[in-house]
């Protein structure tokens, strides 16, 4: 199936039948609403909320949103609700982790313990799907939220994840651009050399299913005429589909920017996990919420 609009992805999401959540700190009006619109869609049957359950109620109450088929777990404290919820999907419970009103690296940590975690094999992290008025495809965005300072290793493990989101989404061998401030390898410039580094191992095959290339400014990789202009050829250049930042400072303000600024579509949750996470920031609105849910069944 090739997914290339969240509304395609959330039939998808439809067709893979209901899940069910587990979301921490879950007294939060808007994940309170993505959840209510999530179950009317039909992509999600309910499941558990740990946090402050009188808060909880009373905001359900005020947004007139049923809780009916969740359990509420009464716990104020919000490193044991991130346990909580951990526990919950490592034991099968849940399908799906949702954050709410806590902060994301008070509930990684508790994803990424080696004892009472979700780790796999794999390096865990977070890929974001934008839909972007003027832009006919979707665009794929890695790392913004997990890895602060990825080495070349965790670079080819982020663009592994990516990579694997988008060939679910139906794109067969999807363009990868490796982002740096210019197509110039510069000493000075770190990401610029690590670029390189990935793309020769790309070719040499550490990459399955994709086309890579970089380093590679954002307006080359975007814009066919920049990358026209710049003299760049590439198969990438112009037409990228995913875009690999340098580190997860220049991830979360791109993607801050393009929801902003561009007034951006987006969805994403983390990848690499038992279970997918959905780590929204606390100021996302529920239509992000709902469609990073829809993401996460149709990958779950």
């Amino acid at each position: 199936m090739f997914i290339n609009d969240f509304t395609t992805m959330l039939e998808a999401a439809r067709n893979k039948g209901p899940k069910r959540v587990a979301v921490a700190a879950a007294h939060d009006p808007e994940v309170l609403r993505s959840l209510a619109e999530a179950r009317e869609a039909g992509i999600i049957e309910a499941g558990y909320l740990v946090g402050d359950a009188r808060l909880t109620e009373a905001l359900a109450k005020r947004e007139g949103l049923s809780l009916d088929g969740f359990e509420l777990i009464d716990e104020i404290k919000t490193s044991k609700a991130a346990r909580r919820v951990v526990l919950l999907a490592r034991e099968g419970k849940a399908d799906i982790v949702v954050k709410g009103q806590l902060k994301t690296a008070e509930l990684l940590s508790t994803a990424l313990n080696r004892e009472i975690g979700l780790r796999e094999r794999r390096l865990m992290t977070h890929v974001g799907i934008f839909e972007i008025p003027g832009i006919e495809r979707l665009i794929y965005i890695s790392d913004s939220g997990v890895v602060p300072y990825p080495d070349v290793y965790q670079k080819l493990e982020i663009i592994r994840n990516a990579v694997e989101v988008a060939h679910r989404f139906g794109l067969k061998e999807p363009k990868v651009a490796i982002l740096a401030a210019t197509e110039a390898v510069h000493p000075k410039i770190p990401a610029s050399i690590d670029a390189l580094a990935l793309a020769k191992m790309a070719e040499q095959g550490w990459v399955e299913g994709a086309i890579v290339d970089g380093p590679m400014a954002l307006d080359t990789a975007i814009s066919e005429h920049s990358a026209r202009v710049k003299g760049i050829k590439s198969p990438v250049a112009g037409r990228a589909d995913i875009l690999i930042v340098p580190n997860v400072e220049a991830g979360n303000i791109m993607a801050k920017g393009i929801q902003y600024f561009a007034h951006a579509r987006m969805a994403g949750h983390v990848m690499g996990a038992k279970v997918p996470i959905l780590i929204n920031s606390r100021a996302d609105t529920a239509e992000t919420r709902f469609l990073s849910l829809a993401m996460a069944v149709y990958l779950a």
